[in-house]
């Protein structure tokens, strides 16, 4: 088998510490090495139809929560996993790009709705096809049941993550 430049940490680490497990440093520093690669690959296509990652993120939850396609800001912040401060950015530029309009919320009349402009729904059409393509691209390298295998032990590693909040 190959080795990468985590192997090469794990060495030096093993010779200047032989008396330190280092052995999480295999899957941790990995993970952290994939990620800026995923992150990386994965911008460039959203490049490509001149989105950043969080517009990315705005239009394509608004286009999987089903018809009528629009949510709350404090739903998409809290779906996201970002501060009100920073949706509010991000909607005020898909907002100036016209891929999404604010309305107001017919349920609460202090309150607002981010709803996909057709534009927005086009566009995001098409950027998720070519997302999932791409990732399918990334992960080509591994067989469906090593891809199955690795879904199910970052599911439970996350799982552990999210239990805590």
């Amino acid at each position: 088998m190959n080795s990468d430049p985590v192997d090469k940490i794990l060495a030096q680490w093993q010779r200047e510490r032989p008396d330190l497990d280092v052995s999480p440093m295999a899957i941790v520093g990995r993970v952290g090495r994939l990620s800026k690669y995923f992150d990386r690959a994965i911008q460039s296509t959203f490049s490509e139809f001149g989105l950043q990652s969080g517009e990315f993120d705005v239009l394509a939850t608004l286009r999987r929560s089903g018809r009528p396609y629009q949510l709350s800001p404090t739903e998409l912040f809290n779906m996201l996993m970002v501060s009100s401060g920073t949706m509010t950015h991000r909607i005020d530029r898909l907002e100036k790009t016209e891929l999404v309009k604010r309305i107001p919320d017919p349920d609460d009349r202090r309150g607002m709705l981010i709803t996909l402009t057709d534009k927005g729904f086009e566009l995001i059409e098409a950027a998720v096809t070519a997302h999932v393509a791409n990732e399918h691209r990334i992960l080509s390298v591994l067989q469906e049941s090593e891809r199955e295998s690795l879904t199910r032990l970052l599911r439970q590693l996350l799982l552990s993550f999210e239990e805590e909040r």
